[in-house]
Parts: C-alpha cells; sequence; structure tokens
C-alpha cells in the first residue's frame, strides 16, 4: 500500500492555510490549487489575468519538479477564476504553457471569490508514468 508523501518546493509560494503545495500517492501527484504569488516576495503579482495565470503555471511548474515532474505529466487541472470574462486571456497563456498532447482534461470555472483576491487559481493532478 503506499503512503501519502509530501512534496515541498522552494520555488513555490508557502501555502497560505494548512495544506502541502503537493502530495504523492503512488504514481499520482496532486497539486494544491496555486494562485499568483511570487515566491520571493510572498505577494500577488501585480498584472492582468495573463500574467495571474503565468506566475501560477509557473509554480505548478516548480512544485511538479520537486517530484521529478513537468508540465507533460499532467492529467487533468481545474481553473477558477474571477470572473468569466477572462477566460480567453487565461487561455491563452495556458494554451502556451501546455504544449504536449493530449492535453490535460479540464475544467474552468467562475467562483464569487479566490484567496488573496486573486484573479485565478489552478490546481492539477499529474501522473508520474
Amino acid at each position: 500500500m503506499s503512503k501519502l508523501k509530501k512534496i515541498e518546493s522552494n520555488s513555490a509560494p508557502r501555502p497560505v492555510g494548512p495544506y502541502s503545495q503537493g502530495t504523492r500517492v503512488g504514481d499520482f501527484i496532486f497539486v494544491s490549487g496555486q494562485l499568483p504569488i511570487d515566491p520571493k516576495t510572498g505577494k500577488i503579482v501585480q498584472g492582468d489575468i495573463k500574467v495571474q495565470t503565468d506566475r501560477v503555471i509557473e509554480n505548478i511548474k516548480a512544485i511538479l519538479a520537486a517530484a521529478g515532474l513537468d508540465l507533460t505529466h499532467v492529467a487533468s487541472c481545474d481553473v477558477f477564476l474571477k470572473d468569466m470574462n477572462d477566460f480567453g486571456s487565461m487561455n491563452e497563456v495556458y494554451a502556451y504553457k501546455f504544449t504536449s498532447d493530449p492535453k490535460p482534461a479540464r475544467q474552468a470555472v467562475q467562483v464569487g471569490r479566490l484567496p488573496l483576491d486573486a484573479m485565478v487559481e489552478i490546481s492539477c493532478i499529474a501522473f508520474k508514468n
């Protein structure tokens, strides 16, 4: 039986609550929802949805790297947007970052509010094969 293991990266922001940046059980890696926080400053990056989406995905990449993986291992993503009108711009950055085929399965939803008033949060599940 596989044990749950913690995944941490100093290149991603520290959690803003009682959770791990990521966990691994067996071949599955679960990356907690990442906000557009600059890991060097601990603050939300200033800029539009494209800037914030880029930072979020860079944070995800750092956590995956700590597990020896990259974006090509991502099987599924959940995207949470403050405003669904930002979907197109978020999607441009997302498509630029996720270039492998097949693309991860995904859902994108608008939410009432995100932690620290971020514009976007993304979580994912990856598979180590």
